[in-house]
């Protein structure tokens, strides 16, 4: 569904991603690890066309997409949850998850929104309040329903545990696994290695711009350099 070839990426002289090699088959949770400035946010950045790659392919769909505009790219079926949650914080829940979507016509996005307040009952009972007010985990929950309502076939996840309870990590894997269940393709880019690779069927760990393991998630978890590195021995 997904498939990086020998993919490279600059910012500015600053080489980020150095032939990078992945691919993702649908209905298929992936998994990225790596430790801070490995360049996992900056391969899903270049995945989005903001750096363009400077070599190789991205196919999605067996299509090249690597040199379409960003907005393109977020039309063809992808959908992306970015690091830190990035919700419109004068808005509400509601105007939120209407941003998302924005190009669904009347019965879709109701059908949609439904589906979205289905996965996350807490978002139908703020679905006036201000989205500034909320926890970091309700905006979290708000960050993946603003991007479920575009219906999209892939969906890219940034960091989703990033700075929140174990509680409510738990809830937003949860939350994954479900997806991955109703068929949806997800490619999650996580420090969270422990967690992220239970729910993986496949993973990747990148090291410096380069990808160094590939494996089952099982097997990631049980590797001894994966378990020293990531996984606190």
């Amino acid at each position: 569904m997904l498939e990086f070839k020998q993919v490279s990426a600059h910012y500015g002289k600053i080489q980020a991603l150095h032939q990078v090699s992945l691919n993702i088959q649908k209905g298929e949770i992936v998994t990225l690890i790596g430790a801070n400035g490995a360049g996992k946010t900056t391969l899903l950045s270049t995945l989005c066309g903001d750096p363009r790659a400077s070599e190789g392919q991205i196919l999605y769909r067996d299509v090249d997409i690597t040199q379409l505009p960003t907005a393109k790219i977020m039309r063809e079926d992808i959908a992306l949850v970015p690091e830190g949650r990035r919700v419109f914080s004068r808005m509400t829940v509601e105007e939120n998850l209407a941003m998302g979507g924005f190009f669904a016509n009347r019965q879709q996005y109701q059908e949609r929104i439904e589906r979205v307040y289905t996965l996350f009952p807490r978002l139908h009972e703020r679905r006036s309040q201000r989205s500034g007010t909320m926890s970091g985990g309700e905006q979290q929950m708000l960050a993946i329903g603003r991007a479920l309502m575009s219906q999209p076939e892939l969906l890219l996840l940034d960091e989703p545990s990033l700075g929140l309870a174990p509680i409510i990590i738990m809830q937003i894997f949860d939350t994954i696994l479900q997806l991955r269940e109703a068929g949806m393709t997800i490619f999650l880019v996580e420090q969270n290695a422990n967690q992220a690779l239970k729910l993986a069927d496949r993973g990747y760990v990148l090291e410096n711009g380069r990808i160094v393991l590939e494996d089952s998630g099982k097997a990631l978890l049980a590797n001894e350099a994966v378990r020293s590195a990531y996984l606190g021995g």
